[in-house]
């Protein structure tokens, strides 16, 4: 099976967006280490007079995660799924949070009208063609020493994760894509972390895309060793400094 991208992965989702919240629900710790991943943006205040980024949004769990992280920051949440953001849009939220129908690679400031003090990227790298660029543009789209945190499913260098996450998707993530009429997706999913890259190798490939200061952080339960979270900071001096 070649892995899905750009319109067919962009399709894919949007018929699986219709049980999409309903497997997730399954995944124990799914929303919890979403949380914990926003959390690690380390935002003071609440995130009140910031401007957040939401990447790959989705139905809307990562957005819930970084509202809860930051209660009191304006928030934009993009995906390149109409399908997801139908089911994300039609959720309850402030009037703080809006939600952009755009494939992250063709964005710019412009388009969301204005920069952002940090950015959140949940299950997105492993999804898109050209990682590399992608990150070029959200170091465009951060100001000056802005924040990124990037939850997303690389494996650690031994072999038992990779044992583990096909174990996984073998037992569970497969049958149940087949259930709902997905089994193209949930293929995709597995085949995607199995091809992506290391936990290693995406903290280089952050760096090589001109972050400093990037961290890779566990997250726990049978996720470990599986998901990370990556926090990084873009070039530049922060705000209110020379």
């Amino acid at each position: 099976m070649t892995l899905l991208r750009d319109d067919d992965l962009s399709a894919a989702f949007d018929h699986g967006s219709l049980a999409y919240d309903r497997l997730t629900a399954v995944n124990p710790g799914y929303r919890r280490d979403l949380r914990r991943s926003a959390r690690r943006l380390g935002l003071a205040d609440g995130g009140r007079g910031l401007r957040l980024l939401d990447l790959g949004c989705g139905t809307g769990a990562s957005t819930t995660a970084l509202l809860a992280a930051a209660p009191d920051a304006e928030i934009v949440a993009v995906d390149a799924s109409a399908g997801m953001l139908e089911r994300a849009t039609a959720k309850r939220w402030p009037s703080s949070v809006t939600f952009v129908h755009a494939p992250v690679e063709a964005m710019d400031p412009s388009q969301v009208h204005g920069r952002f003090d940090a950015a959140f990227a949940a299950y997105l790298f492993r999804n898109v063609s050209d990682p590399d660029q992608v990150l070029g543009v959200v170091r465009e789209l951060l100001v000056p020493a802005g924040r990124l945190a990037v939850h997303e499913y690389t494996l650690g260098s031994r072999r038992v994760h990779r044992a583990v996450w096909s174990a996984v998707c073998g037992a569970v993530v497969e049958p149940a894509g087949r259930l709902t009429g997905d089994a193209v997706l949930y293929r995709h999913l597995r085949r995607s972390v199995l091809e992506f890259d290391t936990a290693a190798d995406f903290a280089d490939r952050v760096r090589r895309g001109g972050f400093g200061h990037v961290r890779v952080l566990p997250l726990p339960g049978w996720q470990t060793g599986i998901t990370h979270t990556f926090v990084a900071q873009a070039p530049g001096a922060v705000r209110g400094q020379a």
